[in-house]
C-alpha cells in the first residue's frame, strides 16, 4: 500500500477537526478514487466501505407493521367520527376497546395486525390499563390531533417505557418502588442538550465548573464542554488498563475513578457501554462510584447514556445503583436501527438529590427561578427538575406545546412492548450474534488481540494501532511510527488506497494512535475486507521501519 499523499503537516492540521467531521475527508478521498480514470471503463469493483459512522444496517420489522396497522384503526376511528371528503374526527374513547377487538376480526390479512394485538393485550395484561383509555391514547396519539397531554410523556406510555428501562436497563432490578419519571425526547442527542442546558439554568452547574468525562467517550460529550457556554473544567477517568503489552482492556484503574472523590467535581458524564470501546462499566466501578457518593462527593451529579445496554447480557445501569444521583439517558435509535424516527428519554428518579440542590439554592437563586419559571404555576419553586426540563426545553414561555410528537412516542411504546415478547427478545438475540459476528471477521483479518470481555457489547470497537505495533513487532517498531508519523496517517491511507473509512479513537480522548470501526453499519464479510487492509498497512508500515534501518 503506497503512502498517503497528504504532507505530515496536513494531515496534523485536519486532524484537529472533530472525528465525524474529519470523517467527511476520508470520504471525500474514498469517493475520489471511485471515480473513472482516464480509459477506466469500469469502476463497479471499487467499493467505499465507510465503517465510520454507528447507524445500524438492520431494522425491526414487526413493530412497525404494528403501528401501520395500527394507523389504518385509528383512521377508521376518526371516519366513523365524521365523514367527509377527505375529512374525519377525533377518535372517541368510549367503547373504542370493544370496536378494536371487531376491527382486528374484519381484518386478519392485514400485516402487523398480530403484532399489534400482542403488543396491546401485553400491555393490558402486565400495567392493568383500562381498555378503553389505552387503546385511544394510541389511536388518537397516532392520528396526532392533539398537543402532547401531559407534555413530557403520555400516562400509559411513561408506564410502558418504564417497564421497558426496568427490564433492560436496571436487569429486571428497579430501584425500590421503580418511581422512574421519563421525559420523551427527540433522540439521544437532544436528551444530552437538554441536560446540560437545564442544569446551567437551574444553577446546579456554572460557567467553569469542574466536571468529569468517562473517557473514550463519544465526542459531543467532549465538545459540549468546551463551548464559550459552558467552559467547563474537565477531568478526563481514562480507561487506560493493560490485560498484557499491547492488549489493551480499555477499563476504569481504582486511582483514575477516585478523581470523582473531588467535591469539586460535580457532574460525571458515561456512556455505558462505552463508545467506542463498547464494554459496560464493571461491577469493581461502579460499586468504587457508590462508595464515593456514600462518602466523599454525595452531591455528584451522574448523566449515564446507556444507549448500547441492549447489546450486553444482564447490562445494568449505574441509574438503578445511584437512582438519587443519576440522569439517564436511553436511545432506542442503535437497537431497534430507528435513528431517523429520533427516539430518546430522560429518566430521572423522583427522590432525588438534584431537587434536593435547587430547594437548597440561596435566596437570590431561588428569587430568579421563580420568575423564569412563574408563568407556569403560582409555587415555581416546587416544580420538579424532570419538568423544568421540558419547560426549558421550550424557551419555558412555550411549555403549553411541548413534548415529543404522539406519533413518535406511539412507535416508543410499541417498540418497548416488542421487546417484551418472545419475538422481541429472539429479535434481540439476533442483533447481538449479528455485531459479535462482524467483529470476529474484523479480527480474523486483521489479526489483531483484544481482551477477552463478557461484558462487550461489540457494537464499535476501538483498536490500539500503536499498542497492537508494540505487541507484534516490539517497542523499537513502536517508536519508529511515533517518530515519523501522524497518529491518524493510517487512516489517510486506507481511505486514499482502501476506500475505506475509520475514526481516529483520538477524537474520542482515547489514545491517539487508537481507531474506531462502528460493527452496525455493513455487510459481515465487509468487516473481513476492512481487517484485512489494516494487516496491510502494518506490512508497510514494518517494511518502511526495516528499509530505515539500512
Amino acid at each position: 500500500m503506497p503512502k498517503t499523499t497528504f504532507s505530515r503537516e496536513e494531515i496534523k492540521s485536519l486532524a484537529q477537526l472533530s472525528p465525524f467531521e474529519l470523517k467527511d475527508k476520508f470520504i471525500q478521498l474514498a469517493q475520489a478514487v471511485q471515480e473513472s480514470k482516464p480509459g477506466q471503463k469500469d469502476t463497479s469493483s471499487v467499493q467505499m466501505l465507510n465503517a465510520g459512522r454507528g447507524n445500524p444496517n438492520w431494522v425491526a420489522t414487526g413493530p412497525r407493521e404494528a403501528f401501520y396497522a395500527l394507523g389504518y384503526f385509528a383512521l377508521s376511528e376518526s371516519r366513523r367520527v365524521w365523514t367527509a371528503d377527505n375529512l374525519g374526527g377525533m377518535p372517541e374513547k368510549n367503547g373504542i376497546g370493544e370496536r378494536f377487538e371487531r376491527w382486528l376480526r374484519a381484518h386478519p390479512d392485514l400485516p402487523g395486525t398480530e403484532m399489534l394485538k400482542s403488543c396491546v393485550d401485553l400491555a393490558l395484561e402486565r400495567f392493568g390499563f383500562d381498555r378503553d383509555g389505552f387503546l385511544h391514547e394510541l389511536a388518537d396519539s397516532i392520528t396526532a390531533d392533539n398537543y402532547p397531554v401531559p407534555d413530557r410523556m403520555l400516562t400509559h406510555a411513561e408506564h410502558i417505557v418504564r417497564g421497558y428501562i426496568g427490564d433492560e436497563m436496571f436487569g429486571k432490578e428497579p430501584p425500590e418502588g421503580n418511581r422512574l419519571s421519563l421525559f420523551a425526547t427527540e433522540g439521544g442527542t437532544a436528551a444530552m442538550c437538554y441536560i446540560f442546558d437545564s442544569l446551567m439554568k437551574n444553577g446546579l452547574l456554572k460557567k467553569g465548573d469542574k466536571i468529569a468525562l468517562m473517557v473514550p467517550v463519544f465526542t459531543p460529550y467532549i465538545e459540549i464542554p468546551e463551548l464559550d457556554t459552558y467552559e467547563f473544567d474537565v477531568v478526563n477517568i481514562e480507561a487506560n488498563m493493560l490485560a498484557e503489552t499491547g492488549v489493551r482492556e480499555w477499563r476504569y484503574p481504582t486511582e483514575e475513578v477516585a478523581k470523582l472523590e473531588d467535591p469539586a467535581v460535580k457532574l460525571v458524564c458515561i456512556v455505558n457501554p462505552s463508545n467506542p470501546p463498547s464494554l459496560a462499566v464493571s461491577q469493581r466501578v461502579a460499586n468504587q462510584i457508590k462508595d464515593i457518593v456514600a462518602t466523599k462527593n454525595p452531591n455528584l451529579l451522574l448523566v449515564t447514556d446507556d444507549v448500547y445496554g441492549t447489546f450486553v447480557e444482564g447490562f445494568r445501569s449505574l441509574a438503578a445503583d445511584l437512582p438519587r444521583n443519576t440522569l439517564l439517558v436511553y436511545s432506542y435509535s442503535k437497537h431497534y436501527g430507528c435513528t431517523g424516527w429520533r427516539l430518546g428519554v430522560i429518566g430521572l428518579h423522583d427522590d432525588n438529590v438534584i431537587d434536593e440542590m435547587i430547594a437548597q439554592l440561596p435566596q437570590d437563586e431561588k428569587d430568579r427561578l421563580g420568575k423564569r419559571y412563574g408563568t407556569l404555576t403560582l409555587e415555581p419553586e416546587k416544580i420538579k427538575f424532570i419538568d423544568r426540563l421540558v419547560a426549558d426545553s421550550r424557551q419555558v414561555a412555550l411549555n403549553h406545546t411541548a413534548g415529543l410528537s404522539l406519533p413518535q412516542q406511539v412507535q416508543m411504546v410499541l417498540f418497548s412492548l416488542f421487546d417484551m415478547l418472545d419475538e422481541g427478545q429472539a429479535y434481540k438475540a439476533k442483533v447481538r450474534s449479528i455485531v459479535q459476528q462482524r467483529l470476529q471477521l474484523l479480527l480474523e483479518g486483521a489479526q489483531m488481540k483484544i481482551s477477552d470481555d463478557p461484558q462487550r457489547a461489540g457494537y464499535y470497537i476501538e483498536l490500539d494501532l500503536l499498542a497492537e505495533a508494540e505487541r507484534v513487532h516490539g517497542k523499537d517498531f513502536a517508536d519508529f511510527l511515533e517518530k515519523n508519523y501522524e497518529p491518524v496517517d493510517a487512516l489517510f491511507r486506507l481511505a486514499e488506497q482502501t476506500h475505506i473509512v475509520l475514526l481516529n479513537g483520538g477524537g474520542f480522548d482515547g489514545p491517539e494512535w487508537s481507531v474506531r470501526v462502528s460493527l452496525a453499519n455493513l455487510d459481515d464479510l465487509d468487516y473481513l475486507k476492512i481487517g484485512h487492509q489494516l494487516r496491510a498497512i502494518f506490512a508497510d508500515y514494518a517494511a518502511e521501519w526495516q528499509a530505515s534501518k539500512g
